[in-house]
């Protein structure tokens, strides 16, 4: 393996100012997706250049006096007060996130949620209802419900698949759809025909399951941005709490806590 590089070590000197294997480290981590479609070997030469350029226009600016301007002063405090935000959240929020708080996330939220049904149905989709009837009665005398989809459904998706929606659970389908699939038994097919928005459905049920939970690997990441967005809302809120803020707007105030007791 390669030796660990010192962060320290200068790299390049510009004008009498070093630039260390830190700052290009740095630069090349800013700048990553302005390289992004570079070869791997040549972003660290590309970042070094960027470097280079940013450095010596920089000191241009501060020679002019750019860097005294009040809107630059202004957004580089904004800029400095984000960038500590950013540090403190992966300090005292996102690095202080354990694995035992993930999982009991898990636990509590999903873990324990009761197994929800899931039908597997077919449906032939037409415009009236008088060509659901026809079709109804054909089940009736015994027509096989794919080939009637086959023929006969507007579902583009279906005319190949004998109607075939496939797997799906409560809310995945408009109301209308949704309360009649569930109330079906397997192996048996809407009596009346159903309409809704897309026009009159007769549908059949193949199968029904119970859908577990995931499994923790499965949401694990979920998991833990649930804990993490936990932590910043209390962090934020006790900070909040200490600080004296004062809005002088007073619709905007209204907006402001408004949004925050939202959180």
């Amino acid at each position: 393996p390669a030796a660990p590089v010192d962060p320290n070590t200068v790299v390049a000197t510009i004008n009498g100012q070093t630039l260390t294997e830190a700052d290009l480290a740095l630069a090349e981590g800013e700048l990553s997706q302005q390289f992004a479609q570079m070869p791997p070997e040549q972003r660290r030469a590309a970042a070094l250049s960027a470097a280079i350029e940013i450095k010596v226009m920089a000191a241009q600016a501060v020679t002019t006096g750019l860097d005294k301007d009040p809107d630059f002063q202004r957004r580089m405090a904004f800029l400095q007060q984000r960038a500590l935000h950013g540090e403190m959240v992966e300090k005292d929020v996102v690095g202080k996130v354990t694995d035992a708080e993930v999982r009991a996330r898990y636990d509590q939220e999903i873990a324990n949620t009761p197994p929800t049904n899931e039908v597997h149905a077919r449906h032939i989709l037409v415009k009236s209802k008088e060509e659901a009837d026809a079709i109804i009665k054909q089940l009736d005398g015994g027509a096989d419900f794919q080939k009637l989809a086959n023929e006969h459904t507007s579902d583009p998706s279906g005319k190949t698949s004998g109607g075939d929606l496939g797997w799906f659970g409560p809310g995945q389908m408009v109301p209308e759809f949704d309360k009649a699939v569930f109330a079906l038994a397997v192996g048996k097919y809407t009596e009346q025909p159903v309409q809704s928005q897309f026009g009159w459905h007769v549908i059949q049920v193949e199968d029904k399951r119970a859908k577990q939970p995931p499994a923790f690997d499965q949401v694990k990441d979920q998991a833990r941005q649930a804990v993490i967005r936990d932590k910043y809302i209390a962090l934020v809120k006790s900070l909040r709490a200490e600080a004296k803020v004062e809005i002088s707007d007073e619709k905007l105030k209204k907006t402001v806590d408004a949004l925050e007791n939202t959180k």
